[in-house]
């Protein structure tokens, strides 16, 4: 029989409800014994003992809260009776020791990628298009239909339906019968032999608003992120489209390639339409190169790697009150396997890691990085207040409502993606990944301008725990939708992957779903499974814009 209560850390002082719970109803803890004061929802949290003004709420070992009136014992906490609240952190306490996990099973596993001339390795094979500015969306999208049904890349379901071939037939005059005879559904095999370069597996356009009229510290960004997204091992090359006089400048996205890779030597087209004949011959040479590039790209085969070549990113979305309990522990410790094995993980979402800055701050393997992210967040927390909010009010009505009722309590539980190894390095937004091991990226807690920026740091793999459900993808890294409770595996079973919700049933631990977790992810990275963000065709591309429109 499944427990219908946990203690996520012996320190807590609340506990945490695993299904819907009745006032009245016996809770024995710890030897002691008392009845709920109140109903408490499943995925919300209650008191062990009764609470005063300004008691502290603890979990995961952490304070995420005070009480703003008093709670009694076996009462839920609800933003009625509790305000959020954090600890306060520095540069210099101690350091934590941190035992890796066995990885004996994978130490000779391999996944097959694509190899590129820098020493990276992809898990996908993609083109770029990419308009510097909002003024080439038109060119971008006209380019779009003009490519990818004629080269066989359906990017909107798992099967596709020829329309085409009815219309012909119905043109020579076929009866009814003949045209319910006809075959005009193929299935994910059937498109893949469709296509014209079986060894490119998309072409990705990544239409903007930004570029130009707004902040140049946002145009700025932009070409860095496009340069992180040029050089990201999982595209083979890109074409890019300015109109010549943005703010978005050509010559800067050259520069941040030369930066991320000094030798680089994929194909690279660039096209200025004010240079241009006109819009039609500017298109024109535009899809003929990008013709060629592909010509190039899809020579390119997959071939073993070691693991140390993978580069997760480890994101939330929609999370819910069981997100820090099964999901996120899970992924935090397939982050720790991968990381034991040589590789590389990324956690980003600042605003979601407030009121653990500590723990990470003395998880930080030098003094320079434990600075770097101590002023990071620093910055962004005086930036967020002197526009009128503050990491405060981050959590969602959806968070509220299933368990996460203050920013501390979902920071809390967003931490544990992040494992317990130590963190290496410490990202602003669009630097690139340079060292193994766990990284921490600033990126806002928003779920498409985070995993946008991933992907721009270099990740070529992205997992994503929800407790509520989100169609979020990306257009280059594969994002694997891990679910943290049954029920949302049941009921949105098109966009999930991966289901973490036995550990809340108590068939699994956290252990044997993170490794399962891993052999899950290299399997992603080897082609050998297609997850559902990127069979539905969900490219989420919304560049992050740290300053003011002009």
């Amino acid at each position: 029989m499944s427990k219908s209560f946990l203690q996520i850390h012996p320190k807590d002082n609340v506990l945490a409800a695993l299904q819907d719970l009745s006032k009245g109803a016996l809770i024995d803890h710890n030897g002691e014994h008392f009845e709920l004061a109140t109903n408490v929802s499943a995925k919300h949290k209650f008191t062990i003992s009764e609470l005063s003004v300004n008691d502290e709420i603890i979990m995961y070992g952490a304070l995420v809260g005070k009480a703003t009136q008093p709670i009694a014992q076996g009462a839920a906490i609800t933003t009625e009776n509790v305000v959020h609240a954090s600890s306060e952190y520095a540069v210099g306490k101690e350091k934590l020791l941190w035992s890796a996990p066995d990885v004996t099973r994978w130490k000779d596993k391999t996944f097959n990628g694509y190899h590129r001339a820098d020493g990276s390795v992809g898990t996908a094979n993609y083109w770029l298009v990419i308009p510097m500015v909002f003024c080439e969306n038109r060119n971008v999208e006209v380019m779009k239909s003009a490519l990818l049904k004629s080269l066989g890349y359906y990017t909107t379901s798992d099967f596709i339906v020829d329309t085409e071939t009815l219309v012909s037939r119905y043109k020579k005059g076929a009866s009814e019968d003949e045209l319910m005879e006809a075959k005009i559904i193929q299935g994910p095999d059937e498109i893949i032999q469709n296509r014209l370069f079986p060894n490119v597996d998309g072409i990705k356009f990544l239409t903007h608003e930004g570029g130009c009229g707004g902040f140049r510290l946002d145009s700025e960004t932009l070409c860095n992120l496009f340069a992180g997204y040029i050089t990201n091992p999982n595209v083979a090359g890109a074409t890019i489209l300015s109109l010549g006089c943005q703010n978005a400048e050509v010559k800067n996205v050259l520069k941040g390639i030369e930066a991320r890779d000094p030798n680089f030597s994929k194909p690279l087209y660039i096209l200025e339409q004010q240079k241009s004949e006109s819009e039609r011959h500017f298109i024109e040479e535009a899809v003929k190169k990008t013709f060629i590039g592909l010509i190039e790209a899809n020579k390119i085969e997959r071939a073993p790697a070691s693991l140390g070549h993978l580069t997760l990113g480890l994101e939330c979305g929609a999370s819910d009150g069981f997100s820090g309990i099964s999901a996120n522990p899970a992924l935090g410790y397939a982050s720790d396997l991968l990381v034991a094995l040589g590789g590389t993980t990324i956690l980003s979402e600042f605003p979601e890691l407030n009121g653990v800055e500590q723990e990470l701050i003395n998880r930080c393997a030098t003094e320079n990085e434990a600075k770097k992210f101590a002023d990071l967040m620093d910055s962004y927390s005086a930036r967020a207040v002197a526009l009128g909010s503050a990491f405060a009010n981050n959590p969602s009505p959806g968070n509220i409502k299933d368990g996460l009722i203050t920013d501390a309590i979902k920071s809390a539980g967003a931490a544990k993606k992040g494992g317990t190894s130590p963190v290496t390095q410490v990202l602003d937004y669009t630097e690139k990944s340079t060292r193994k091991g766990l990284n921490l990226l600033c990126t806002p807690g928003n779920d498409v301008e985070s995993t946008t920026g991933l992907a721009g740091s270099g990740c070529n793999v992205i997992a994503f725990t929800t407790g509520l459900g989100t169609p979020t993808g990306n257009p280059i890294a594969p994002v694997i939708k891990m679910s943290s409770n049954n029920t949302l595996t049941d009921r949105m079973p098109d966009i999930i992957d991966f289901s973490t919700g036995s550990i809340i049933t108590g068939e699994d631990t956290i252990e044997t779903k993170g490794a399962e977790l891993l052999d899950y992810i290299i399997k992603v990275a080897s082609g050998e499974v297609v997850t559902a963000a990127v069979r539905l065709g969900q490219e989420d591309f919304i560049p992050w814009k740290r300053g003011i429109s002009l």
